[in-house]
């Protein structure tokens, strides 16, 4: 009975027209960023450029993943403040793989399964404060004497 009563007052408010029925449950799509085909041009149309690295932005994806159609990927911030994290993928024809947005003291942590097109790198970048805090640039492979074993890019390796 409840649910009745929210369907049907969602409904007088569209028909009202005080909801649009596009938009009531999600947010706006950033077509640009999206639709990016480079690593500069995602970054930037989704304002993710600029900024500050930091070492409270945690990445875990497979070293090697079986198959490129069901890669994991987890992502937290530990950056106070964080109201929106970002995952892209450097050689997949859509760079911007997701863009998180967290509010009112949401737990910035995302947990999703992506496709790759190939080896690449994966990272991330975050919103927090006002301020970006982009994903960490590593050579790879790694060299022997990292000075940030707390990486926050990876790469993924597929066969």
């Amino acid at each position: 009975l409840k649910k009745a009563g929210t369907v049907g007052a969602v409904a007088v408010a569209i028909g009202a027209g005080l909801l649009k029925p596009g938009t009531v449950f999600a947010a706006a799509w950033n077509k640009a960023a999206f639709v990016a085909n480079n690593l500069a041009d995602a970054m930037k149309e989704s304002g993710y450029t600029g900024g500050t690295e930091s070492k409270d932005i945690m990445l875990k994806v497979p070293e090697i993943a079986e198959n490129g159609a069901v890669v994991p990927v987890e992502a937290t911030s530990n950056i106070p403040g964080t109201t929106s994290m970002a995952i892209f993928v450097d050689k997949n024809p859509t760079v911007l793989i997701a863009d998180f947005e967290f509010s009112n003291g949401a737990e910035p942590y995302a947990s999703t399964r992506i496709k790759m097109q190939g080896t690449s790198q994966v990272r991330v970048a975050v919103k927090a404060g006002g301020k970006i805090y982009p994903a960490l640039q590593l050579d790879f492979p790694p060299k022997t004497n990292m000075t940030h074993p707390e990486i926050n890019l990876s790469w993924v390796s597929l066969f």
